[in-house]
């Protein structure tokens, strides 16, 4: 279902090519300007409100501790020696937070960041949504084993006909979809023109996010290897939206960002009739994502003392199943997390610590670890889409903070 964005903050997207500093949806994702585009996308795409509610925000204790210093264990001997302050300084960080039990122990912020600037999440998002299916699966309006159709009939043309909720919660569908960013013709940009993000390449395709998913097809059967698609994200927004009976920023207010205690409502980028852009379009504040990492590090419960998932829905996130592994192994692509998996739209990428990480092209990251109740996030704005030269080491670097404070307990 499409909804009209008719909140009062919609701003249309800025089309002109102005003078070349002007950001508009043809240069927004160019190297120069993501620096200034991820922190300023209600000026590019119109967008939403995902309301905060209207209880008290969370005050977030200081606790600063000297983590800038701790060493950073390297991938191979070749690698240069880094401290946690080198890797972020090395990543094009736009903002940092490193949060313990509700205590911020380190926080810093960069390139005209604030504690009160909304910042795009890209991929992040998916854990948001994700985590909104997790509550309404408890609630029992949303079963995983069912299939999207039974959800959404428009889909049974598509590729997706036969697909359960499941598959597309844990990325093992078997669409056809290229997640190639650097190709102009890979469906992730596809996608991107059909929602009014990009501007057409001289061809003439579906108009807006759902009028897209139903012009994929399946390639190989579904429930098989895991494929990193953010059309999975899409689809589940759709299904969220058709089960829950509301559109998706209403749901995700009313079940889990109302219940965080944030200071700042989210932003979503919606497309050309309001519906949103569940894959990559959400924006938040830094201290805001650190509130909702928490429930991943406390059994679902919120600083404010709410209940937003289930233990049993964190149980089925975190525990290794084998069968989950050997799926992210049989991916087509080398996603160089060697033992890893993907669960529930969040990765697993060290099966030693078995922490949840929430990750976003160009930099964006959760890290959520329960075993020491860490949460680390890192905003950021490498001019490349992926670099494993700037993910691995700043996934490193939250693990020696997670070895640091286990050391201590």
């Amino acid at each position: 279902m499409a909804t009209e964005a008719t909140d009062a903050a919609h701003q249309p997207a800025e089309t002109s090519p102005g003078s070349g500093n002007e950001l508009n949806i043809a240069n927004w994702q160019y190297p120069q300007n993501v620096k200034r585009s991820f922190q300023n996308i209600a000026r590019i795409h119109p967008t939403v409100k995902v309301s905060r509610g209207d209880g008290p925000i969370v005050k977030l204790h200081l606790a600063e501790e000297k983590l800038g210093k701790l060493e950073v264990a390297k991938a191979n001997f070749t690698d240069p020696a880094l401290t946690v302050r080198g890797v972020m300084h090395a990543t094009n960080t736009d903002a940092v937070l490193i949060m313990h039990n509700g205590r911020i122990l380190w926080e810093k912020y960069y390139n005209t960041m604030t504690s009160l600037t909304d910042h795009l999440l890209m991929s992040v998002s998916k854990t948001l949504v994700g985590t909104l299916a997790g509550v309404l699966i408890d609630a029992g309006v949303i079963d995983p084993e069912q299939e999207v159709t039974a959800y959404v009939p428009a889909l049974a043309t598509s590729g997706y006909a036969g697909a359960r909720v499941r598959d597309i919660l844990d990325m093992r569908s078997g669409i056809k979809f290229s997640e190639e960013y650097l190709d102009p013709d890979a469906e992730v940009r596809l996608l991107e023109e059909a929602i009014g993000w990009a501007p057409p390449h001289g061809r003439v395709g579906p108009i807006g996010m759902y009028e897209f998913l139903r012009t994929l097809q399946a390639k190989s059967a579904h429930g098989g290897a895991f494929e990193y698609r953010s059309c999975e994200t899409d689809v589940l927004g759709w299904v969220i939206e058709s089960a829950g009976g509301a559109p998706l920023q209403e749901l995700l207010s009313d079940h889990v960002w109302s219940k965080i205690g944030a200071q700042q409502d989210l932003v979503m980028g919606v497309d050309q009739f309001g519906t949103g852009m569940f894959d990559g379009g959400l924006n938040a504040t830094l201290r805001d994502l650190a509130r909702f990492g928490h429930i991943y590090v406390n059994g679902g419960r919120a600083l404010t003392g709410k209940q937003v998932v289930s233990e049993n829905w964190l149980a089925d996130t975190f525990t290794v199943d084998p069968l989950q592994q050997q799926a992210f192994a049989q991916s087509p692509s080398d996603n160089l997390m060697p033992g890893g998996r993907y669960r529930n739209q969040i990765w697993f990428p060290n099966p030693a610590t078995n922490a949840a990480v929430a990750l976003g092209i160009h930099g964006q990251m959760i890290y959520m670890d329960p075993a020491t109740k860490l949460v680390a996030v890192k905003l950021s704005s490498w001019p490349l889409p992926q670099d494993a030269s700037k993910l691995f080491p700043t996934i490193r670097a939250f693990e020696a903070v997670s070895g640091y404070l286990a050391s201590k307990q």
